[in-house]
């Protein structure tokens, strides 16, 4: 069961790009929990991604040298989901939500990517707390981002 909620059923096992395509799924079942059962469905999601991701990834880890295998990512389910809040807050109208919904996708990679200063810090704890870590403060990164976009569009 942890392997089934370290790679978000199996997607991070996609290549090229595991956390990309973890991403985008995450991306689309946002969406799905957000329009379904809007923020406070959204903020569940989350903190179930946070705990359960974080003791998958303690089970998937445990005694291996790699603490951040590529095909772990529960880490970035939870990072764009919370890059994501923005979007629950504030609905948006359908025909501008789709640009808005895509460059919460691109900020979060782009921040969990290039690892701009606390999600580098964060990146380089070792174990599942690290793991988790890196992707929660990139989509934090990331919705703060997409907040200051949806409010000055």
């Amino acid at each position: 069961m942890s392997h089934v909620i370290a790679t978000f059923f199996y997607i991070g096992h996609l290549r090229p790009a595991p956390g990309s395509w973890g991403s985008l799924a995450a991306l689309i079942c946002g969406a799905g929990l957000i329009y379904g059962a809007g923020l406070i469905g959204l903020c569940i999601g989350i903190l179930f991604a946070c705990l359960l991701g974080f003791w998958a990834i303690a089970r998937e880890t445990a005694g291996k040298c790699d603490h951040d295998p590529s095909e772990i990512v529960i880490d970035e389910v939870a990072g764009q989901w919370i890059a994501l809040l923005p979007l629950a807050i504030w609905p948006l109208p359908v025909e501008s939500a789709a640009f808005h919904y895509m460059f919460s996708f691109a900020a979060f990679r782009l921040f969990d990517i290039m690892k701009p200063g606390l999600v580098g810090w964060a990146d380089r704890l070792v174990g599942p707390l690290g793991v988790m870590l890196d992707d929660v403060i990139a989509g934090l990164m990331a919705a703060a981002a997409i907040a200051f976009v949806v409010v000055i569009l």
